[in-house]
């Protein structure tokens, strides 16, 4: 099966450093997610908004992962918002080239 990408935008409300300290406790939480290979964290502290881009080993990974209650509590948090969860399929030869943080499926 093939990898996919998992791109989350939203916007917080907390102050960033608050927002960083809530992202560090959750971190092993989203670090035991099954066939979730890894999960990049940003922030724009300016206009208080954040984004994550997820690998997952296959679409049946990422949509156990979107079903989750870990992800149910993420969407109700009260201090995040105006969520957007887009799952992409990749271009997994022109990514190489770029030198993508793809995983061989033994690494998985």
């Amino acid at each position: 099966m093939a990898q996919k990408i998992l791109i989350t935008n939203f916007t917080f409300s907390v102050n960033p450093k608050e927002f960083e300290d809530m992202a560090t406790e959750l971190a092993p939480d989203f670090a035991d997610v099954p066939g979730c290979m890894w999960k990049i964290w940003t922030i724009d502290k300016e206009s208080k908004q954040a984004c994550a881009v997820y690998l997952f080993k296959d679409e049946k990974a990422l949509q156990t992962f979107k079903e989750s209650s870990l992800v149910a509590s993420v969407l109700s948090h009260p201090a995040l918002s105006n969520f957007e969860l887009r799952d992409r399929d990749i271009l997994k030869g022109v990514s190489e080239i770029t030198r993508a943080p793809l995983m061989q499926e033994a690494e998985a």
